[in-house]
């Protein structure tokens, strides 16, 4: 679905609920997998209301954003194959997908669909769309990426390695495009990080790319890695659709939990050529660049969890020197049962463009979320 958060200037509270997680014992499915198949639903919609001043809202809000969620979900078990495979596939407004820019033209998509082997006891195949291996994501997905836009949850299509040896955890990916089809530029819940313009259509997108990562447990839950990725962009403005542009991006992480405790940070740096057609015909400078960080802390007891997400981002962009932009999102989450709540607070001084520059504009919202399973 089109990501329903608001622009800078605005101001939301949100309602989200997640319900109908249905799980079947039987369910007939290829013989390339033998063990269990878990297979499961989910509905979600949110209410939302506009707190800018001056905003035009006589019914203090509204329901929207809804959603139909149906997964499947089956693991490889020692001495019964080593094939296993997970799907997400989303229907209706409330999809985090936009119709102009993914592959299915409507508010329907596929953010998740991969076929593993395990090659070995401790490393894994996968082929289809999965998770890109960078840095790590913040808590909760709701508030977004913050300023980690762009690298924070990326999901795209290739091949992806990944094992284990000793206290080593790494990943080798080869990612061929960001999303399925031939011009999609949406990678579902990335808010228009990659050469999408909301409500037009797409400019350019990411392809060939790609990606590295390791991390080293040095003591018991703490880790220090390292991701990396390069690739190409290709320019859909253009007939030809050459790979005119290029991107690159680092991260070195921290990822820690101390008994009920957790504490993450990383460091990021990230390039972009822009698409020689592109730039030229929006007179853009080609070359972006930004520097930004990210620090997370949180607390369970029992049933509670206190979090914060913090982030920071700054342009090195030839000709950008507005200061350093930042955001941050406290939150709660509580667990009640079947599911949980949470009741989060986002307030940003900036954003992340889809050039993956830093733009300034102040915005804040309020997130109530309800995820109900069963």
């Amino acid at each position: 679905m089109t990501d329903k958060r608001p622009n800078l200037s605005s101001k939301h509270i949100y309602i989200s609920f997640l319900s109908v997680n249905v799980t079947l014992s039987a369910l007939f499915l290829p013989s390339i997998s033998y063990a269990s198949p878990q297979i499961s639903g989910g509905v979600w919609f949110n209410y939302n209301q506009n707190l800018t001043k001056g905003a035009k809202n006589p019914n203090n809000g509204n329901f929207g954003d809804e959603a139909l969620i149906l997964y499947a979900d089956d693991k490889a078990k020692p001495g019964k194959g080593n094939w296993s495979y997970s799907m997400e596939w989303r229907m209706g407004p409330g999809s985090f997908t936009d119709p102009k820019h993914n592959s299915t033209g409507s508010e329907m998509t596929m953010h998740k669909a991969w076929l593993g082997f395990d090659l070995t006891k401790n490393s894994i195949l996968r082929i289809g769309k999965s998770q890109v291996p960078f840095g790590w994501k913040t808590y909760n997905f709701w508030p977004g990426d913050m300023l980690l836009g762009a690298y924070g949850d990326q999901m795209d299509v290739g091949l992806k390695l990944s094992g284990q040896q000793s206290k080593w955890h790494y990943d080798l990916a080869y990612f061929h495009q960001d999303d399925w089809g031939t011009t999609s530029s949406d990678t579902t819940d990335d808010n228009n990080h990659w050469g999408s313009r909301s409500g037009g259509a797409s400019q350019y997108r990411k392809v060939q790319t790609f990606v590295g990562n390791a991390g080293y447990e040095f003591l018991p839950g703490q880790t220090l890695g390292v991701s990396l990725q390069s690739g190409k962009l290709q320019d859909l403005t253009v007939t030809q659709k050459p790979l005119s542009g290029d991107h690159y991006a680092g991260v070195i992480y921290y990822k820690g939990k101390f008994d009920n405790t957790f504490f993450n940070a990383q460091i990021l740096d990230t390039h972009r050529n822009l698409p020689k057609s592109f730039a030229a015909t929006n007179s853009l400078t080609r070359k972006t660049a930004t520097n930004r960080y990210a620090l997370e802390l949180g607390q369970s007891h029992n049933q509670w969890t206190y979090y914060i997400d913090a982030s920071w981002a700054n342009s090195k962009t030839s000709g950008h020197n507005h200061d350093m932009v930042s955001a941050y999102a406290p939150g709660i989450k509580y667990k009640y049962g079947p599911g949980w709540i949470y009741a989060e607070y986002l307030t940003q001084s900036g954003d992340i463009d889809m050039n993956g520059d830093v733009t300034k504009g102040d915005f804040s919202a309020i997130y109530l979320t309800l995820d109900y399973y069963f």
